[in-house]
């Protein structure tokens, strides 16, 4: 007989699914804020897996991946548990900010304390109620603000074979070797013996149909490759025949030469040469343009969505497969950090 998964001193009996309400503080005004989760107990035992969005405030896709993906499921059909948790940082998603009110980074404040700042808390309320009851965790991301990136994993899947084996169920055409910033979610799960996967799809503040369609099918993918799953009626199963995820391991910044307005053709996803034209910036004073090419051989794995730019702004962030060195070489020590979960941009 399966027993009912407790949270918040609610049980929640196999089979069924409920939203609860964890405290998290009271505001200004007295009004109680909370960190609401999506509890699915299955029906049959099974691992038990978290799915949480708007670490960041203001990357929003992921809140309608998990409210898509809670409405093609039924808890009856599922083995094990599922915990979703639409918004993490409810403060900057109610102001639309990245941050805290405080201005910290919630992603840079793991494990947290249950004593320190409101960043530290809410850090330590979701490691302590969510990840530590987990197997293993999705965490959805996008880019920042006037930035786009193309649909992909980011984990540490060279030297973790299992968390490369559920990145390659999730689909995503990329994969990427992000190593674990100080602080954040990842790293704090890891050393809770918790394997997350970051999904990386899309801008901020803005809803992208291609990256969200992308993680409600990437999280089916996982959840099917865990024997979470059966069949789930009214989805449509990720195709069995989807290609290898390209795994790239290396990523910089192609960057603008000076000011002006920015002209291209490429879009997330292409293929670029050495030397390639990839765009052009232009004098709109006068008839002059300066063209950009392409420093090496690869994909383009996020890009900037603003036309203005100014000397030195990141463009395309091209990402590419090189031998792994027992040590970093030169080279890959002044490489610009891919945007990601873990880096606002500069």
């Amino acid at each position: 007989m399966r027993q009912p998964f407790v949270i918040e001193g609610l049980a929640v009996e196999p089979g069924k699914r409920r939203l609860v309400d964890l405290p998290i503080s009271k505001l200004s005004n007295h009004a109680p804020v909370t960190l609401p989760v999506h509890v699915l107990h299955g029906a049959q035992p099974g691992p038990t897996m978290f799915v949480s969005a708007a670490i960041h405030g203001d990357e929003l896709n992921g809140v309608e991946i998990i409210r898509r993906l809670l409405r093609t499921l039924d808890p009856q059909s599922i083995n094990g548990t599922l915990l979703c948790v639409p918004v993490v940082n409810v403060f900057g998603f109610i102001s639309r900010s990245r941050y805290l009110p405080d201005r910290r980074d919630l992603n840079r404040a793991f494990p947290g304390s249950a004593n320190g700042s409101l960043a530290a808390r809410l850090a330590h309320l979701f490691l302590t109620e969510i990840v530590k009851r987990s197997q293993v965790g999705i965490d959805l991301h996008t880019a920042a603000i006037h930035r786009i990136n193309l649909p992909q994993i980011r984990c540490v899947f060279r030297k973790r074979p299992r968390v490369q084996e559920l990145g390659r169920a999730f689909g995503t055409a990329v994969m990427l070797e992000s190593q674990e910033r100080p602080g954040s979610l990842r790293e704090a799960a890891r050393e809770a013996g918790v394997d997350v996967l970051s999904y990386e799809g899309g801008e901020g503040l803005r809803f992208d149909e291609f990256a969200i369609r992308a993680g409600v099918d990437g999280i089916t993918g996982v959840m099917l490759k865990m024997e979470m799953l059966d069949t789930i009626e009214g989805a449509e199963m990720p195709a069995a025949d989807k290609k290898a995820p390209v795994l790239i391991n290396a990523s910089g910044w192609v960057r603008a030469p000076e000011g002006g307005v920015f002209r291209t053709t490429k879009r997330i996803g292409d293929g670029v040469s050495v030397g390639e034209t990839v765009g052009h910036v232009a004098n709109p004073y006068e008839d002059t343009a300066v063209e950009i090419s392409s420093p090496r051989r690869g994909i383009i794995i996020g890009r900037t969505t603003l036309p203005i730019v100014n000397m030195g702004d990141a463009l395309f962030n091209i990402g590419w497969s090189e031998e792994f060195p027992d040590r970093a070489s030169p080279e890959r020590e002044v490489l610009d950090d891919p945007m990601d979960e873990d880096e606002p941009i500069d």
